[in-house]
């Protein structure tokens, strides 16, 4: 059926030319008050937008997504073992590119990334591109040979053995050749280079530091290392490496003596403490010494965030820990260590977990008066493929020999060199896990960098739920559904990552403002929670959980939990599921009901999705197969803030 088109009304000749007169006396007139007296005095600002700027100097107006654990084949765990991607495709792929992967498929990303740490190991950094090269330099030396025969041979897993029994294990550098580091590292700096696109897109120059502390068992103590700069101060060094020290504080008087040599700004990001057998947050130092106030500052100085959650399990919590958290028990990985070798024991358990470590560094502060473990929170992949792929149904693996088919589930990650297949670790037990979150001014360098240090960042599981968290005393309980939640927020508290001022008088309790918004790609949300860690006057560690916001109008019980689930609508055989359930955004402003005003507290928001299938449910539709039992076929995804801290 056709539709009518209205006819505007034709204007009379009068009326037109009076139409006429009023616009041309408004052109001519500019700068008259047609109002009389009502234009407001100069103290009496009409626009609120006037000094709001210069007031949110430090406002952080973007959330930026990507990824600070990226190895590409010129680490040689990965270009020993498959991959063929150097770092130029590696930002490609980020970028939004396609690309072909290194078994020869096509590839390319939902949305592209903001932002990218290429953190390619630095011991023999590159060593898998010269041997691919036949490299004159490496060839004259013994190893070097060695492993390039063996790998021109076919013999690449054989070649990646030798170099880590006689190399890696033993904190021994068996090529040994400053020219060929200075050679690739250069190269990695050219990539970055070429890549970062200020407001666009930011490449940051890194690299993997890859401490594998071998006194007891294999212990992975690995840190990301992040420049803020550019090539023209980051190349003035080389890469730290385990060769020049294992131990943390060797890899911060490193990083002290390059901010000292060129002005330039530096952080590391430990990570992976779920295989670090009790030692990422020890109540020692590496050395055995205790720790003492100097330690603390360093470490905050030089690690203000954490990779909580990535491809090799999450790392928020443990069951065993939480008892009284049912969401705790996600992408556990609790057999042994990096290797394999020695079986995980309780007592380590709460120096691997971030819950705990916070709760840790609370102790630790009341002993020596500063905290050492008062980090930020961000996710990343730590994928050997080059690609930086965190969403199940796009999951490339954690190497490129496992890259997606028929069988990839059960090939090892950790093959446990001892023989004992119960310390083993496969593919199946990866997650597709995480993203790094960087609430900031803008995509440079620089504003990415200052909001990590500020730890003003989150964690994902892959997806890209939008969180803001914020602390404060005073935060009415309609301030979250204002337009203006974000300034009110920075105005009356703190964002995540930060200090509660100081208590305003002494009945107040600290009250918390939090929102979350689905990512548009995934699933609607199911709740959002306070985590809150605190200690005793006897200094004992505690932990609860409080429901602060759930979708579909459940209810919250008068303990602070939600005991009705949020439904389930994961169809595992199809590989699919609806958004009937759950909702697209949620928010709470929160007061603490047990809130005791001696004890210190930290508080930390974790915001859960609804169930959606995992990538062995994808894996199993494409390829036509059955996942063995006790595969997971769903989870649900998940963000994790950084903190907020009350210190008495």
């Amino acid at each position: 059926m056709a539709m009518k088109r209205h006819a505007r009304p034709a204007l009379s000749p009068v009326a037109l030319l009076a139409l006429l007169a009023l616009s041309n006396t408004g052109i001519a007139q500019t700068g008259v008050n047609p109002a009389g007296d009502q234009i407001p005095g100069k103290e009496e600002i009409y626009s609120p937008y006037v000094e709001r700027v210069a007031a949110d100097a430090d406002f952080a107006e973007g959330v930026y997504w990507g990824d600070t654990h990226l190895h590409t084949s010129y680490s040689t765990d990965a270009g020993m073992i498959s991959n063929t991607l150097p770092p130029e495709e590696a930002y490609r792929f980020a970028l939004g590119h396609e690309v072909r992967t290194s078994s020869g498929q096509r590839a390319r990303l939902i949305r592209p990334l903001d932002f990218l740490v290429v953190a390619d190991h630095a011991e023999n950094l590159g060593l898998a591109p010269m041997i691919a090269e036949s490299n004159p330099d490496l060839l004259k030396t013994e190893y070097g040979k060695k492993m390039h025969d063996l790998v021109k041979a076919g013999k690449g897993y054989e070649a990646f053995q030798l170099w880590g029994a006689e190399g890696i294990t033993q904190n021994r550098d068996i090529i040994d050749d400053p020219k060929m580091n200075r050679t690739i590292w250069d190269r990695q700096i050219a990539f970055a280079e070429k890549y970062n696109d200020p407001g666009r897109f930011t490449a940051f120059i890194g690299f993997e530091w890859t401490s594998i502390n071998t006194q007891e068992a294999p212990s992975n103590l690995h840190r990301v290392v992040i420049f803020k700069d550019g090539g023209d101060r980051a190349g003035q060094v080389l890469p730290f490496t385990t060769f020049d020290s294992y131990d943390p504080e060797g890899l911060w008087e490193y990083m002290a003596g390059y901010e000292e040599k060129t002005g330039g700004s530096v952080l590391a990001i430990p990570h992976n403490g779920n295989l670090s057998n009790g030692l990422m947050f020890a109540a020692e130092r590496l050395n055995g010494e205790p720790l003492d106030r100097e330690y603390a500052e360093k470490r905050m100085r030089w690690e203000p965030i954490y990779e909580v959650t990535q491809i090799k399990g999450d790392g928020e919590a443990h069951p065993a820990l939480s008892p009284n958290d049912e969401f705790a028990d996600y992408g556990t990985w609790d057999k042994a260590d990096i290797a394999g070798l020695k079986p995980k024991t309780e007592a380590m358990l709460p120096h691997e977990y971030a819950r705990s470590a916070l709760q840790l560094g609370l102790q630790i502060e009341k002993e020596i008066g500063v905290n050492p473990y008062k980090f930020g929170m961000v996710g990343s992949t730590d994928a050997h493929t080059s690609m930086a792929s965190t969403r199940d149904e796009n999951y490339w693996g954690k190497m490129a020999s496992a890259e997606p088919s028929a069988d990839r589930y059960e090939h090892y990650v950790i093959r446990a060199i001892g023989g004992d297949e119960s310390l083993s670790t496969f593919e199946y037990e990866t997650i597709a896990s995480g993203l790094a979150a960087v609430w900031a001014r803008g995509n440079t360098r620089a504003a990415l960098f200052e909001a990590m240090q500020k730890k003003e960042t989150y964690a994902t599981t892959g997806t890209r739920i939008v969180v803001r968290f914020f602390g404060g005393w005073d935060y009415g309980k309609d301030d979250v559904f204002r337009p203006d939640a974000v300034s009110i927020g920075y105005d009356k508290g703190v964002p995540m990552g930060g200090d509660l001022p100081g208590r305003p008088g002494p009945k107040e309790a600290p009250v918390f403002m939090v929102g979350a918004m689905k990512d548009p790609w995934s699933g609607n949300l199911d709740r959002v929670q306070i985590v809150k860690g605190w200690i005793d006057a006897g200094g004992g560690r505690h932990e609860k959980i409080y429901d602060v916001a759930v979708s579909d109008g459940r209810e919250i019980g008068s303990d602070g939990r939600c005991k009705e689930p949020v439904g389930d609508t994961v169809d595992t055989a199809a590989a699919s599921y609806l958004n009937t359930i759950g909702d697209a955004e949620l928010r709470a402003v929160w007061s603490d009901p047990d809130f005791d005003p001696g004890l210190p507290a930290v508080y930390y928001a974790r915001v859960l999705e609804i169930p959606t299938p995992t990538w062995q449910a994808y894996d199993a539709k494409f390829f036509g197969t059955t996942m063995p039992k006790g595969i997971p076929l769903k989870h649900q995804e998940r963000a994790y803030t950084s903190p907020i801290w009350y210190t008495p």
